[in-house]
């Protein structure tokens, strides 16, 4: 048995199950404690599964207190299971497990009592403690009691002092945390040699706690948005890291274990306005600098996805994907919803006859259901002009390139019922009115304004977390940032109208962006979508005027307030 546990430290932490387990007792401490009740809870893959509970029966008479504290009256544990017959049905359960509990060694020591009173074997499984888990990755959480800690990572906890719904409230903290901890340590043995919860026999630890005064001097770092460098002696990167409050975030990275945290002698700061302007200068600083620490930039929320149409290829299809297109296309959003995207561009495709096959085009004998039914030209019987689909693909597309693609789409689709009812042809009428009732909702799901990336050019505000009267400002054209940061004095015009000189022509259908300029679309497409942000749409003939009303509205009161240094594209 002794042999099966030491393999348990060699399981990959990701795929071990794991049991969240609370016990209550009598109240009594040293010898004279008994368990009195067992919840446990099956976790695997980050997700709760089967739950168990047993009372169990007592020798020593309950106190009125534990009975009021708990709600495990003296009749309950009378009527109650020996622990002969329980304390079997948990060491199966844990046979091959990792145990989990808040506060573990209070647990075990329980369980430990137990099992030697009922002349059992103690199945000595890995232990994991929650409260472990929290110093390590939720280190700014102070009060670390089940309830408390459960509520600050947005568990719901709706009872307590009970073992199995406290149990499955430990299981829920453990989930919220179990990421961290899979990012952190691959091994089981790793997570409890980082955590500390008990000696690991066979694997020291990973990354060794470092003396608080041996780590890199932060105090200089604000409580500001901004990005920040850890190095090396040598003055290499090791790690490039944005937030909205730059000494906070700094300081958590040596509760987390990564293993450069090690190597870190310095570190460097600049400080935004803004989340985006702090999110712009990690992406471009990590690009420039490849530190060993950085993977790829942040993560970006999900569910944001692009209408999008490479125009580059022979008879071009509408598809949905997690980023703009590279090189000449028509992209359209960030929407939030793959599932209303997807069905979009199902009814564009039927609308306009466009494909609705793949990228790869199928050479067919017979029209597909959908060339059968008049909802598509059939460019896969290779008989057809593409200049003729060309005319109804760009069709489609104008519809986007404008400030309003939804309202230009639904009033398309009037326009369309309003001919087939004129011409007498009711039952495409009728098809027609069901689309455009279907359209209208998926347009309300999406949200935004679906319009071309490549549209014009836009001044966006990106206004600071905690101050009021703070932006960054981010000059968009062409779907690309092409100037950004705060101003210094110079005139905002003339770098509005630099801006707008790099949109393409107004009517244009389709742009281009470079491979490498993706990512940074994505990036700043999504955070609008997210935040809505002040946005001033920008034309050839922008004046002073204009921009100062645009800012003055969104509460920048330019006489009052010297805006910093400018942070050049």
């Amino acid at each position: 048995m002794a042999d099966a546990v030491e393999l348990m430290f060699d399981l990959p932490t990701a795929t071990a199950e794991y049991v969240a387990l609370d016990t209550e007792t009598n109240g009594l401490s040293g010898d004279r404690c008994e368990l009195t009740e067992v919840g446990a809870v099956l976790v695997g893959g980050g997700e709760l599964h089967e739950e168990w509970d047993s009372l169990v029966s007592v020798s020593t008479p309950l106190g009125r207190y534990i009975q009021r504290f708990t709600g495990i009256s003296q009749e309950m544990v009378d009527g109650a299971q020996p622990p002969e017959e329980v304390l079997p049905r948990l060491a199966a359960m844990l046979r091959g497990r990792v145990l989990v509990a808040h506060n573990a060694r209070f647990d075990v020591r329980v369980l430990r009592q137990a099992f030697a009173r009922a002349a059992l074997e103690w199945p000595d499984p890995p232990v994991i403690c929650t409260v472990q888990m929290a110093r390590r990755f939720a280190p700014l959480q102070r009060k670390r009691g089940l309830a408390t800690l459960a509520g600050a990572l947005g568990v719901e906890v709706e009872e307590v002092h009970r073992a199995l719904p406290d149990a499955r409230t430990c299981a829920q903290v453990f989930c919220a945390l179990f990421g961290r901890l899979c990012a952190n340590a691959p091994t089981i043995g790793d997570a409890i040699a980082l955590l500390g919860a008990r000696k690991v026999r066979k694997r020291p630890p990973t990354v060794p706690n470092r003396p608080r005064n041996e780590r890199p001097h932060l105090a200089a770092l604000p409580h500001e948005p901004g990005v920040y460098v850890f190095r090396d002696a040598d003055g290499q990167p090791l790690y490039v890291g944005k937030s909205v409050d730059l000494r906070v975030r700094a300081r958590s990275h040596f509760t987390s274990g990564a293993s450069w945290t090690q190597r870190a002698e310095h570190v460097d700061h600049t400080v935004t306005e803004s989340e985006l302007g702090a999110l712009l200068l990690e992406d471009r600083l990590i690009k420039a600098l490849k530190p060993p620490g950085n993977v790829r930039g942040k993560a970006e929320p999900d569910g944001y996805v692009y209408i999008r149409c490479r125009l580059d290829i022979p008879f071009p299809i509408l598809e949905v994907a997690r980023e703009p297109a590279a090189g000449h296309a028509v992209c359209v959003g960030p929407v939030r919803g793959r599932a209303a995207a997807a069905e979009l561009v199902e009814q564009l495709n039927s609308l306009f006859g466009l494909r609705h096959c793949g990228r790869t085009l199928p050479r067919r004998e017979h029209p597909s259901a959908y060339g059968q039914m008049g909802r598509c030209l059939s460019p896969c019987l290779h008989d057809l002009d593409p200049n003729v689909y060309r005319e109804r693909l760009d069709a489609a597309l104008r519809l986007f390139v404008g400030r309003s693609g939804g309202e230009a789409l639904l009033a398309r689709v009037d326009h369309q019922i309003k001919e087939a009812a004129a011409a007498q042809r009711y039952e495409r009428a009728a098809w027609l009115a069901r689309r455009r009732v279907r359209l209208e909702a998926l347009l309300s799901r999406l949200g935004g304004v679906l319009r071309a990336i490549h549209t014009g050019a836009r001044l966006v505000l990106a206004p600071h977390p905690s101050a009021a009267g703070r932006f960054d400002a981010i000059w968009i054209a062409g779907g690309r940032v092409v100037d950004w940061g705060a101003v210094d004095g110079s005139p905002l015009v003339e770098r509005s109208r630099r801006a707008y000189a790099q949109a393409p022509p107004p009517g244009r259908l389709g742009g281009s962006m470079p491979a490498e300029a993706v990512w940074e679309a994505r990036l700043v497409g999504w955070w609008i979508a997210a935040n809505n942000p002040p946005t001033l749409e920008l034309g050839p003939r922008i004046s002073a005027e204009q921009l100062d009303r645009f800012l003055a509205r969104h509460g920048y009161d330019g006489a009052s307030r010297e805006w910093p240094a400018t942070r050049a594209a």
